[in-house]
């Protein structure tokens, strides 16, 4: 017993080292040393005791969170008897223990909630004992004040919980593999048994506080409220039917509220209880009420009829225009952010005809449209909020067209105001930034101008004669003065510098509301307008002037007005003479600003679209051509970074599109053309035929000409000019890529422009590799391409271990790039392929077997985490799949799992792309196996390829993972938001056919699990999926079960909302 309490005293010494020490050496021994002990075999028994006979509040979140630990591991789980020991212990010392530190209290709620959401399903004697959460707290919330905070904390902490896609879903022991369809059967359940009667506890016990006199400087009391507001929230934001995976996504969203909660909602008290809250309460307590608001302004339209609807809309607005009257709590920073995303709610759930019959409609747009520009007008109080409103105003103004209500919308009064809020505010911003230090400016943050601006444009053009009419008076103000500044020798540098911001954002502005423009809904009218707004950008031409008035190349030479007005005061008469001061422009922009990324980039942007819509731009090779030299972008000057190049590939894309233009069959003019290149490759072979060489100077040349040649190699889309472009490179440049792979293939910077040009060469991009009959091209192509895989895979294999934050610059970039090449090639329908194998050339099989190294040394996780990675791996696969499944069935049987694993965990990426692939993949495999298998079982003369028995036979030895498959599949279709269902719907044929009875046991357990009403309705729709199927996997059986599919996914869906979206399938995974 000494030793125990010694042990136990030694505990809670490292515990205050962990916590409290200042020096990080012994910090670092007594984690080392705690980490060692939550390993240890007797964890368990010592934390008990911690807890018991611990006299620190260290030592006591030490045990909980050891605790939290043991019932989360999956390899050798806490028996069920000891899990629910533990359950009844915590909520046994959390009654008996009132005074604990609030951080221990925490993490004994989560343990308590961990091991409710792990042991859902769990059974003792036909009783699910761990789904009385509101009978566990009963004790709690009827007891004092802080007992009640405890109460209301677990049901708060539990919803949370289960609601939560995180760590811990990938610890449901009953299938780690599959943790996401796992976390959505508890969800689902928890939703249908229990979430609605916390919902209405916690609005009956907010109800109870708000009738009482509560003082809120009793630090208890302000907890309770806290703890309410916080389970209501949590209620609300429930993900009810599965589909918030991104949560930076949730203002897009409609909150799936449960048929079975409708009464809640039609009783007006509900809503009105939160609009109470919020007046009667501090400031510092309402964001959370109108977090609350939002989610319930956020209901589901079908939630309720037309009639019920536009009650419950008019009890919102009326709560909305209480606020709007009295502002004063708005000042709270996050008070304020909350309201704005209320009122963008207000559009986004309703329609405006909708709202504009609401009885208090003038009075409320009113206050709407002043709060709007007072927020515009104190631009630097909470920026970010500024989005919704916006938001909610755009909305509006795109709704007028589409208005039917008799009743006025008034948006012709007040969108003015608010576009000439917006721009008046931005100007005067200028002045304040630049005067004071520490302000951000808006301008630098690009993605939000341009959101704004985006907005902004659709409510700029409604009323669109008052917004020209702005504009054109503030751009000639600021233009007069800026030239009088210029031309002053007095002019201070800051009166400069404020007039240049107010001409950008201006610059900026007009072309937003220029690309606002809707054709269909133009007039003569506009078109007048939107030339008197060109000719003001025109004085003031710099980079934001060609970023923002490109939108004008998209009009026709129709639009007289427009181009009148052009030619009146820039003498500008048509397109081709605009089109001739952007190209002057783009030359000088390239000449003198080649060092300045972002002007670069944009103006070479223009420039690639200007050549793909105005061919006859053809001319522009000449000026290039003399110029190239100045274009410091280019590199020339041999002062660039390696990555700094990028820009030459769109040039040389534009430049290509130009060349094409009348290049035909004139070889001549291509060789011209390409001189420059080749002097650059001869150069670079110059440098590696000798021993030694300037390695930085080979390396920048030869990044810059690969650069170059890839946007050439795009723009050529046409057998007759990507013909003369192979014959150029090959055979005469093709071993100087290779050799620069070999040299450098440790350095990214130079492979990834190499690797890429290669995949473009072999990309059958529009059907341009179109060799003849007799030419040997398309082989020799490929034995290049098999040539650059292998030797750039073999190398960067013997990297060894790389960091985790540099291995996708360092291996995984390359790799998927090989990936993308091997793909082009192989389904570029320019090589037999069977040829190699036939002729003993190894070219093929050193490709794939490269390919295999490869991506086995790709943990599984990264084939995900990385999108670019992902996408192309499942390409290939599933061209690999397709016309090389004898390949993939004579690879090992630990390769077969690795590949039928990765296709597993692709069925559920968020990527729709990635999922659809995964899908052909399984059909292909899917298919191959039931037609061996079919071949198997008769009596034919040719007996099967060992390949095919091979791996007929690793498939009988592991049915889990096809098995598996199915279920997920299934699983998907039945309960997710399923994306691709005609994709989803093509291997599931096949899978059933390969397990039909696992497939039987698998229905039976899913109607089983419906309630008893429910059941013969789910096996008659399993009865009709079925319905007229064979067992073949022909074109036209296919098409019959895709067929039926959608039938039984719209019976099942229409089950599960009639049963309050509750399918309760509890083993259907397991």
């Amino acid at each position: 017993m000494t030793d125990l309490f010694q042990s136990l005293a030694q505990l809670e010494n490292l515990c205050k080292q962990l916590y409290e020490t200042t020096d990080t050496t012994t910090r670092l021994q007594a984690e080392k040393a705690l980490v060692e002990f939550t390993n240890s075999p007797d964890c368990l028994s010592k934390c008990q005791l911690l807890l018991e006979r611990g006299s620190s509040s260290y030592s006591q979140l030490l045990a909980a969170t050891c605790l939290t630990k043991l019932v989360s591991r999956t390899n050798n789980p806490l028996p069920l008897e000891q899990r629910i020991d533990i359950r009844n212990y915590v909520l046994n010392y959390l009654a008996t223990r009132p005074k604990l530190a609030t951080f221990v209290t925490q993490a004994l709620i989560q343990l308590y909630a961990r091991i409710t959401k792990l042991g859902w399903f769990d059974c003792q004697k036909d009783d699910y004992v761990f789904r009385n959460a509101i009978t566990d707290v009963t004790r709690f919330l009827q007891d004092s004040v802080e007992y009640c905070i405890i109460g209301v904390t677990i049901l708060s902490q539990l919803t949370n919980e289960i609601n939560q896609v995180s760590a811990t879903a990938f610890l449901i022991e009953a299938d780690t593999t599959h943790p996401l369809t796992k976390h959505r059967k508890i969800a689902s359940s928890f939703r249908d048994s229990s979430l609605f009667d916390i919902f209405t506890l916690s609005c009956n016990l907010l109800k109870q506080a708000s009738g009482k006199n509560l003082n809120l400087n009793d630090e208890s009391q302000h907890g309770l409220l806290m703890q309410l507001l916080k389970l209501t929230h949590n209620c609300l934001n429930f993900d009810f039917i599965g589909t918030s995976t991104d949560e930076s996504s949730d203002d897009l969203c409609t909150v799936q509220i449960p048929t079975s909660w409708r009464s809640a909602f039609l009783d007006s008290s509900t809503l009105q209880l939160f609009f109470d809250l919020y007046h009667s309460i501090p400031p510092s307590f309402s964001p959370l009420v109108l977090s609350c608001l939002v989610q319930i302004a956020s209901v589901r339209r079908s939630l309720f009829n037309n009639a019920e609807r536009a009650k419950f809309l008019s009890h919102l607005v009326d709560g909305v225009k209480r606020i709007l009257e009295n502002p004063q709590s708005l000042s709270d920073p996050n008070n304020y952010h909350e309201f704005c995303r209320l009122l963008a709610r207000l559009k986004s759930n309703y329609q405006l005809g909708e709202l504009v019959k609401v009885e208090n409609y003038p009075e409320v747009i009113r206050l709407i449209a002043n709060f709007t520009v007072t927020s515009l007008q104190h631009w630097e109080f909470a920026p970010n909020s500024v989005h919704y409103l916006l938001s909610l105003w755009q909305r509006l103004a795109a709704s007028v067209p589409y208005v039917k209500a008799t009743e006025p919308h008034m948006l012709e009064t007040y969108t003015p105001e608010v576009t000439k809020a917006y721009i008046t505010s931005r100007l005067e911003s200028v002045h304040i930034i630049l005067s004071r230090d520490g302000l951000e400016d808006p301008l630098e943050d690009t993605g939000l101008v341009q959101q704004q601006l985006d907005q902004l444009s659709t409510i700029g053009r409604c009323e669109y004669e008052k917004t020209c009419a702005l504009l054109v008076q503030l751009f000639d103000q600021s233009a007069q003065s800026y030239q009088e500044l210029l031309q002053s020798a007095s002019a201070s540098p800051m009166d400069i510098a404020v007039q240049e911001g107010r001409l950008t954002w201006l610059v900026y502005i007009i072309g937003a509301v220029i690309g606002g423009r809707v054709s269909f809904a133009s007039t003569d009218e506009q078109d007048a307008m939107d030339g008197e707004l060109v000719c003001r950008q025109k004085q003031y031409w710099d980079m934001v002037f060609l970023i923002c008035i490109f939108c004008l190349l998209s009009l026709p030479q129709t639009h007289h007005q427009l181009y009148r007005r052009l030619s009146e005061v820039l003498g500008l008469n048509d397109e081709t003479m605009v089109l001739s001061v952007f190209i002057g422009k783009i030359i000088t922009n390239l000449k003198y600003w080649g060092r300045c990324e972002p002007i670069t980039s944009k103006t070479l942007q223009l420039l690639n679209d200007l050549s793909i819509g105005y061919p006859f731009l053809s001319w522009l090779l000449g000026e290039t051509g003399t110029m190239s030299e100045h274009f410091s972008f280019l590199g020339i000057n041999n002062q660039s970074n390696l990555t700094d190049m990028r820009c030459r590939t769109t040039f040389y894309t534009a430049l290509g599109r130009l060349l094409m233009v009348d290049l035909g069959e004139d070889e001549d003019q291509y060789e011209q053309f390409m001189l420059p290149l080749t002097a650059a490759f001869e150069a670079v072979a110059q440098m590696f035929s000798t021993n030694s060489f300037n390695e930085q100077e080979a390396k920048r040349t030869l990044v810059g000409l690969v650069r170059d040649l890839r946007g050439i190699a795009f723009a050529f889309n046409a057998k007759t000019s990507f013909m003369m472009l192979f014959e150029w490179i090959y055979p005469s440049y093709m071993p100087i890529l290779q050799r620069a792979i070999e040299l450098w293939y440790h350095d990214p910077a130079c492979t990834t422009p190499v690797l890429k040009l290669m995949a473009e060469l072999v990309h059958n991009r529009s059907q341009r590799l179109q060799f003849d009959v007799s030419s040997p091209n398309g082989i020799l192509l490929f034995r290049e391409t098999s040539k650059m895989i292998t030797m750039y895979g073999n190398r960067i294999l013997t990297l060894g271990e790389v960091p985790k934050d540099q291995v996708y610059a360092l291996k995984l970039k390359g790799i998927s790039i090989c990936f993308s090449m091997l793909k082009a090639a192989l389904s570029g329908s320019y090589v037999n392929f069977g040829v190699f194998r036939l002729y003993g050339d190894d070219a093929l099989d050193n490709a794939l077997q490269t390919f295999i190294k490869l991506l086995l040394s790709i943990p599984h996780s990264d084939l995900l985490d990385y999108p670019k990675l992902s996408q192309s791996y499942y390409s290939l696969l599933e061209v690999l799949t397709q016309d090389h499944m004898n390949f993939i069935a004579s690879l090992e049987p630990h390769v077969i799992m690795y590949i039928l694993s990765s296709i597993s965990e692709g069925l559920t990426a968020l990527d729709t792309m990635v999922c659809t692939g995964c899908c052909s993949c399984l059909d292909h495999i899917v298919t191959y196996l039931f037609k061996q298998l079919s071949r198997s079982t008769k009596k034919r003369t040719t007996p099967l390829t060992q390949e095919s028995d091979r791996f007929l036979h690793i498939m009988q030895q592991h049915p889990e993972m096809i098995q598996q498959m199915l279920s997920t599949v299934l699983n998907i279709i039945i309960f997710e938001d399923c994306r691709n269902q005609w994709s989803m719907s093509r291997p599931l044929l096949g899978l059933i056919l390969l397990n039909e009875k696992y497939f039987s046991d698998l229905r039976n357990s899913i109607v089983n699990s419906q309630p008893p009403e429910k059941q013969q309705a789910m096996h008659l729709c399993f009865e009709n999926l079925m319905e007229g199927i064979e067992r073949n996997l022909l074109t036209k059986n296919r098409d019959r079960f895709t067929q039926n599919l959608s039938a039984f996914r719209r019976e099942v869906n229409d089950s599960m909302k009639n049963s309050t979206y509750g399918v309760n399938s509890n083993d259907m995974m397991s």
